[in-house]
């Protein structure tokens, strides 16, 4: 990486603890299997908004976006969880499920806590 690269993204960093975070309550989801076995995801993650007025409008609109990744996380398969790849995917399907609620400007980054399959 070169020096404007690092410089670039430790000025996100900094631009990132000063608006906040969103933080998105844990959730535990049924995961699809093809056995009948039961096997569950929990999840735990922030949400990093692009500026101060959009952490309040994602406060305000959480509950629709928890909404639109309850189909999306039940959907899910174990093996959809395997390898290093997967926590990108998830990562990237939740921001534009949530993009779609609050914009696609609104949302710099999902943070993701946890990540456990039970």
């Amino acid at each position: 990486m070169g020096g404007d690269e690092v410089r670039a993204e430790e000025e996100a960093a900094t631009d990132s603890v000063e608006v906040g975070f969103v933080e998105v309550p844990p959730m535990v989801v049924n995961l699809r299997t093809s056995g009948g076995q039961p096997r569950f995801l929990k999840v735990h993650f922030l949400i990093v908004p692009t500026s101060a007025s959009k952490k309040t409008e994602i406060e305000a609109k959480l509950p629709l976006i928890i909404d639109r990744f309850q189909p999306f996380l039940r959907e899910l398969r174990p093996e959809d969880l395997s390898g290093s790849a997967a926590v990108y995917r998830i990562k990237e399907e939740m921001m534009v499920r949530a993009g779609k609620i609050v914009g696609d400007a609104a949302i710099r980054d999902i943070l993701i806590q946890d990540l456990v399959e039970k």
